[in-house]
């Protein structure tokens, strides 16, 4: 039977090494989370901004783990309807008169709902991939820094770097 500090002891390295085996994955994706808040991966309608190729490479394996972009196909010019869509009468339906106080205000158009103010949680979440990102890094600059394995330590780097690159391309 183990002793609880010979527990203690393989839940500690059990931690060590599997944090350092992950940490390429939590530095990706904090990064990735970062450039997708402020939706930098995104082109945006009504203004020139594309964004950089890398970016938006990065994204896709953020949000559908592969690097292949979608092809997105033209819009069908307004005029032209598919088959699929169906037919419009274009005669005029009966029009029933409507009692004066049944009438909708025409005089003013309704208000749209007010849409919310993102940008505090935006800047929010920015600042917890930023710390994420820190976080990871200085446990990783620990983990090499107090520990005297730095092969099996690195072993465990590498391993979660390239692997996931490998599945990349099965």
């Amino acid at each position: 039977m183990p002793t609880p500090g010979q527990v203690l002891k393989a839940f500690r390295v059990t931690h060590l090494y599997l944090g350092v085996f992950i940490t390429p994955a939590i530095l990706f994706f904090a990064l990735t989370g970062a450039l997708q808040t402020f939706s930098l991966h995104e082109s945006v309608k009504g203004s020139d901004y594309q964004p950089a190729k890398w970016i938006t490479t990065l994204s896709q394996l953020h949000k559908n783990q592969t690097v292949a972009l979608p092809t997105r196909r033209p819009k069908p010019p307004a005029d032209i309807q598919s088959s699929a869509e169906p037919r419009v009468d274009s005669a005029p339906a009966k029009v029933r008169p409507v009692a004066a106080t049944q009438a909708p205000a025409l005089s003013q158009p309704p208000n749209p709902p007010k849409r919310p103010n993102t940008l505090p949680m935006k800047i929010y979440f920015l600042v917890v991939a930023i710390g994420l990102f820190l976080s990871t890094a200085t446990g990783l600059y620990m983990s090499y820094r107090f520990n005297r394995n730095r092969v099996a330590l690195s072993a465990a780097f590498v391993g979660g770097f390239v692997i996931p690159i490998v599945l990349l391309f099965v």
